[in-house]
């Protein structure tokens, strides 16, 4: 059995890792808070650009802008990939990077050349000796801002314009609640056209452009893009405060269970010394 000055070294160690993980959840639940309020307020306005970009795609031949043209036989393929910087937040990267590793292995024979590039530290050290890593976006995820947005974007834009990639997508967690987040791909580029259901069957609108079409899709196309990258990345920043703020909630709960069970048991150890001391002392009376 340990001595008593042993579980006091443990209990004094366990303290303070619960003052550690208290602390780290406080911090993690303030920033999930301003991290919603910016991912709240641009849920609507994603949704509602989404539906606007594929009914647009719909309704304009794809060779009016390139970021609509699709690729017969696309090869070469770009997947970015958004995880966080740090670690201490349960299975918000594990998770990620089993899904898109799992995905990439299914699209191997479908392309001849499959790319990387990411935003947060996390998923380039899993990545970065298994894949083709193209570029890294530093210090993106922490505080996303549009301006980050608008450089990722560009860069994707003018790969994706001059063939360097057929194909890009977008690899992150979907933002549910604290509890939990869904691992999730989609396809950034080329935008692609949906029909337009009504009461009746589907058909395509024609639209009358204001600003003239070919303006108008230099000036939207390329805000849209930026709108989904930043959109994305706020996404990131929510689910990794809350995953983080649950598993420190979870590790502090944990420490609390240890400190009661280590100071119960150091109780007994202290008993047992009393009473072993007892023994000798009434031993060695009756002895003399």
């Amino acid at each position: 059995m340990p001595s008593i000055k042993e579980y006091d070294v443990k209990l004094a160690s366990l303290k303070n890792t619960r003052k550690m993980t208290k602390t780290m959840k406080m911090v993690s639940a303030g920033k999930l808070q301003k991290a919603l309020i910016s991912q709240r307020n641009a849920r609507v306005y994603a949704s509602k650009l989404t539906e606007l970009v594929h009914r647009l795609a719909g309704a304009v031949d794809a060779s009016s802008h390139p970021l609509l043209q699709q690729r017969e036989k696309p090869e070469n393929a770009l997947v970015l990939l958004f995880t966080s910087d740090k670690g201490l937040c349960a299975g918000f990267n594990n998770n990620l990077i089993k899904f898109t590793e799992n995905w990439v292995t299914g699209q191997k024979d479908k392309y001849t050349k499959l790319a990387m590039s990411f935003c947060g530290r996390r998923g380039l050290m899993y990545f970065k000796k298994r894949m083709l890593t193209q570029k890294v976006y530093e210090d993106v995820t922490q505080k996303p801002s549009f301006a980050d947005a608008i450089g990722i974007g560009e860069e994707l834009e003018k790969a994706f314009i001059h063939g360097g990639y057929d194909e890009v997508y977008l690899a992150h967690n979907t933002f549910i609640s604290p509890l939990s987040q869904k691992p999730t791909l989609t396809k950034l580029l080329p935008f692609e056209p949906t029909e337009v259901e009504a009461q009746g069957p589907a058909f395509s609108l024609d639209y009358v452009f204001e600003p003239q079409q070919q303006q108008l899709m230099n000036e939207l196309l390329p805000r849209i893009l930026y709108f989904k990258i930043y959109y994305t990345l706020l996404e990131n920043a929510a689910g990794e405060h809350g995953a983080r703020m649950t598993a420190m909630d979870n590790a502090t709960r944990n420490a609390d269970d240890m400190v009661k069970r280590y100071t119960l048991l150091r109780n007994r150890a202290r008993q047992a010394a009393i009473t072993t001391e007892l023994i000798e002392i009434i031993s060695g009376a009756e002895a003399l």
